[in-house]
Parts: structure tokens; sequence; C-alpha cells
């Protein structure tokens, strides 16, 4: 299997929890807004060919839902197997300057565009899960409906989602008079996609060794198309 490390985090436009506090921006309608322009935005395109896959091989896999990192490997072997150059991606970043450690797992593909250019896309299996957050308001709770829950795109569009909601979560739990809690500060959630990463193609943890990687290939089932992942339960 294949294994790359990156040790540099990706420039990710951090901003400090006092300034997303200060947004005036009506967040739901914005975000919404925002996740339209970006399928509209996707029609025919790389993009749409692989979040139609991604849907595909989710129906396909669900029978794996129940251990979410064998689900995530799977799926990532599907992807692979199509011809996508497809990786688990595990950040990992140690605590600093308020930062609470951490580390995380999801998806990523690369697109080679030119010899020397490549376009990175991000794929979360159960995205909208990660912002939730205790006794939240109508405003958020109203929010997170409009987030995908699987997320497949690129770098500008995840750092837009997850700056919009780390505002609206401290908003929400300072509403409610509750503290803001280490690991849903921007800057953790910002680390979650964009901290120092390995990639590795492994398709089998070693604590799950007896799993057969065949199995991806005795499952049959109907395909998903985009539309009905856009306009169905899927987002």
């Amino acid at each position: 299997f294949l294994e790359d490390d990156h040790g540099a985090a990706e420039q990710t436009g951090y901003r400090s929890d006092s300034e997303l506090v200060d947004s005036n921006i009506d967040a739901a309608d914005s975000l919404q807004i925002f996740i339209k322009s970006s399928f509209l935005n996707s029609t025919g395109s790389y993009l749409n060919r692989l979040t139609d896959t991604v849907l595909n091989a989710i129906e396909m896999l669900s029978f794996f839902k129940t251990d979410k990192a064998i689900f995530r490997r799977q799926v990532m072997a599907y992807l692979r197997q199509v011809g996508y150059n497809a990786a688990i991606c595990k950040t990992k970043w140690g605590s600093s300057g308020g930062l609470t450690a951490g580390n995380y797992e999801f998806i990523d593909v690369v697109q080679s565009i030119s010899p020397t250019g490549q376009t990175r896309y991000f794929v979360d299996l159960d995205f909208a899960s990660e912002f939730e957050i205790a006794r939240p308001t109508s405003d958020y709770s109203r929010l997170l409906q409009y987030l995908p829950r699987v997320f497949v795109g690129k770098s500008e569009e995840l750092k837009k989602m997850v700056n919009v909601m780390s505002d609206s979560a401290k908003r929400s739990l300072k509403s409610k008079q509750l503290s803001l809690p280490p690991w849903r500060k921007h800057r953790y959630m910002q680390n979650k996609w964009f901290g120092p990463y390995r990639r590795t193609t492994n398709q089998i943890q070693a604590n799950n060794s007896s799993l057969s990687p065949a199995a991806i290939n005795n499952v049959q089932c109907r395909y998903v198309g985009f539309e009905d992942a856009v306009n169905g339960s899927l987002f």
C-alpha cells in the first residue's frame, strides 16, 4: 500500500473566535445559497462524477456502516477500483496556543490536471455529524439541516462550511450559557481536514485483518444519480 506524509498543514485562513462571533451574516441563508451554487457549478464536472461514484459506493457498501473505519476504507477501495486516486487521509496535530491535540480520518481524491498540477477533493462520509453540539438553538438546528451529510468537494467549499458552522456553534452555545468545548473551536475543526496529514491506501486496518478485501466485489445494487442525492436523504 501507499503512504505519503504531509507534515505542513494547508493554509486554512484561521480566524479567532471573537472574529467569528462578530459576523452579521445570516448564516443559514448564506450557507444554503452557497451549497446550492456549488452543486449547480459542478454539473457535468469531475466533481459531479466523483459525487455520483461516492454515493453509489455508499449504497452498495452500506452493510459496513456499523464500523465507520471499515466503511471508510471500503469506500476508498471502491473508488480506487473504478480508477480514482483515492486514499485514507489521517490528520494529526499536537497542542499549541490553546489548540487541543487531536486526529481525524477522511477520504481524499487527487485529480491530476496537468503533468505538474493536481486538484485535491475531500470526501467525508459522515460530515454533518461532526458539527453536532449540545442543546442547539433552533437557528443552529436549521443550519445543520442544510449541511450535506456526505461532503464531496474542494478545500474552498469545505473551509466556507467550517467557518460558518464554527461561528454559529459558538453563538448557539453562548445563547444557552454553555462554554465552547475545545473540540468545537474553529482551529480544532479546521485541523480535522487541513492539519498535517498522512495519506494511505491500506484497505484494511491491522485489527480488522480478517475482513476479506474481496467483499466489495460481491455486492450488487442500483445506481444512485447526482440529482437523487441532492434531492434525497443523503444531502
